[in-house]
């Protein structure tokens, strides 16, 4: 790839050194007497007089000054007491020849016009700021010398972020057309190779999200870090842990990095990103284990979090898959089948939705018909086909809820809940569950566990479980079936854990025939702790898909703003309109 190369040192104006004497007596450099010059002063006639150096008269130095004459430049230097700064800029010969840069009035104005960036890298001011320069047509590596320097001697220092900026400026300079070719056909490739791994990802991704992990190595690891949590004093957050907890921690990433899907997503973001650094980047990118891969450190939090949901014993549900509130039925009306089918019809024209809408409101006040006012309801509470307003919901559910309909009465406690009025919520259920409604016993059980708008009770959340159960919920199933498997809620039943995680497994309900097999398997282990693995399998699909976006600047590069306004400002000489704002968007990149 073309380059330009950059070295940089200072000669101090009162102890020159060896480096001095080395360039000022060097093979082939004029010699001069060493009568009152100062080293700086000889190392600037070197720069203008070696041999190779492109002349001007009887010398090579050239200035912001239309010219240079070499002896006052000497004697101005002389009399300086402060630091002078020595650079040397290079090409390689085929890119000078190509570029143009092979000659001095070419680097002259490059260096005229980046002045300014040179004193803001070098922290001079720029009405101080003096340089020197000479151009040196030198075998395989043309190449300038500058002497650069601050009118006032304590002005002025240079970094390496401030030789990194002054190189970046002007190798974008230099290459500017071809770089924006090079980077336009890059951006194409980058976007193709990400779309590319994006769907190689998508499936296992969804696959983690969704999917049942059997590790018991990382179960029987959980297990460990849960006990040794309890004796963890403070936060407990990746950052604060003792040494040893975090290699616990680190451990478990490792080990969940070992299954399968994740196994197989991590390979193919890994070559992404190898890929996307070969574009830019000449050194090979280190490969690390998933623990210590910054963009996934998140999941070590959520390592500490579960091992801290199974010391607590905290319950979790699985059920996030539940179809709660199945469509209402009851009614072969016409008129409300019609409405129905207007309103969750996505090409509905909206005028028709308007009238569906009203037709509903009318079903009501002419008939009291539940099915309306429900279907208005949760239409406004979940906003969907409508505008979301809870108001409204809440009068139409009301409404119907009065006249002792179990699943409206549900619907109004769903909506109580999403606004934290769990109180009310659990009157609603109550109800509902008393009318024979399934939904509403399992969700009265869950918060009875909890202790969550009732009290704490677990043998009245047993009671609605098992009446959930009997009326044939899978979840309550399930729920049962984990309380007596684990026994520290109730007395521990194995048989009755079989049985009725049996029968949750035998209506589909994956997490049940899981814990049927690990329970055997593991018969001294928590669901809790069987079931960790899953969840950090999980968190891990989410981690990926967040990671499986293409960053908008790849590799970490940053768009140099300067940069695409000399371009914008090329396409305006090139006859668009200032306006025109259709210019590349995609990396730019410093050499």
């Amino acid at each position: 790839m073309p380059k330009l190369v950059q070295k940089s040192g200072y000669v101090r104006a009162v102890k020159a050194g060896g480096y001095m004497k080395y360039i000022a007596t060097r093979e082939g450099v004029e010699k001069l007497e060493a009568n009152r010059s100062s080293e700086p002063e000889i190392y600037m006639r070197y720069i203008a007089t070696r041999p190779r150096a492109e002349r001007h008269g009887d010398h090579g130095l050239f200035s912001s000054a239309e010219s240079v004459d070499l002896g006052a430049a000497m004697e101005e230097l002389n009399e300086h007491e402060g630091n002078v700064w020595t650079i040397i800029y290079s090409l390689r010969r085929e890119d000078a020849a190509r570029l143009g840069f092979d000659n001095a009035a070419v680097w002259r104005d490059l260096l005229m016009a980046h002045q300014p960036d040179l004193a803001d890298a070098m922290k001079i001011p720029a009405d101080l700021l003096h340089w020197y320069a000479a151009f040196h047509d030198e075998g395989e590596h043309p190449h300038i010398h500058m002497m650069v320097w601050s009118d006032d001697p304590k002005r002025g220092f240079l970094t390496k972020r401030g030789i990194e900026l002054m190189r970046s400026k002007l190798t974008n300079a230099i290459f500017r057309d071809e770089l924006l070719n090079l980077y336009q056909r890059k951006d194409v490739s980058y976007k193709d190779l990400t779309y590319a791994a994006q769907d190689a990802m998508k499936k296992l991704i969804d696959e983690m999200r969704s999917g049942l992990c059997d590790s018991p190595d990382v179960a029987l690891k959980m297990s460990e870090l849960a006990g040794r949590l309890e004796s963890v004093k403070g936060k407990k957050q990746y950052g604060y842990l003792k040494k040893p907890l975090k290699e616990l921690v680190d451990s478990i990433v490792d080990e969940l990095a070992k299954v399968p899907e994740v196994a197989q997503c991590y390979e193919v973001w890994n070559k992404l990103r190898d890929e996307l650094e070969s574009y830019y980047h000449e050194k090979t990118r280190e490969r690390l284990p998933l623990s210590q891969q910054k963009e996934f450190r998140s999941i070590k939090n959520m390592v500490i979090r579960e091992a801290e949901r199974v010391r607590l014993g905290e319950h979790t549900f699985e059920d996030e898959g539940m179809e709660d509130e199945p469509d209402a039925g009851g009614t072969w009306d016409q008129d409300y089948l019609s409405c129905k089918e207007i309103l969750f019809n996505w090409d509905s024209h909206p005028e028709d939705k308007r009238i569906a809408v009203r037709m509903l409101e009318r079903l009501w006040e002419e008939r009291q018909m539940p099915e309306a006012a429900r279907l208005l309801g949760c239409l406004y509470r979940d906003g969907i086909h409508l505008y979301e307003d809870w108001e409204k919901a809440e009068l139409w559910l009301t409404r119907a809820a009065e006249m002792n309909d179990a699943p409206v009465m549900y619907s109004l406690a769903r909506l109580m809940s999403f606004q934290r009025r769990m109180d009310e919520a659990a009157v609603w259920l109550e109800r509902s569950a008393a009318l024979g409604n399934q939904y509403a016993a399992y969700q009265l059980g869950k918060l009875c566990l909890l202790g969550n708008g009732v009290p704490k009770d677990t043998d009245r959340a047993v009671e609605y479980l098992t009446d959930a159960a009997e009326q044939g919920s899978p979840f309550a199933q399930y729920l049962l079936g984990k309380l007596y498997l684990d026994g520290k809620d109730v007395p521990r039943d194995v048989e009755a854990a079989q049985y009725w995680l049996g029968r949750s497994a035998d209506q589909g309900d994956q997490y049940a025939r899981f814990l049927l097999e690990q329970s055997q398997a593991h018969p001294n282990l928590l669901s809790a702790v069987l079931l960790s693995a899953t969840r950090l399998l999980h968190h891990m699909g989410r981690i990926f898909q967040q990671n499986s976006a293409p960053p908008s600047n790849p590799v970490g590069l940053r768009a140099d703003r300067k940069l695409r306004q000399r371009i914008r400002e090329k396409k305006i000489a090139m006859g668009y309109k200032p306006d025109d704002h259709e210019e590349y968007q995609g990396p730019t990149m410093s050499m």
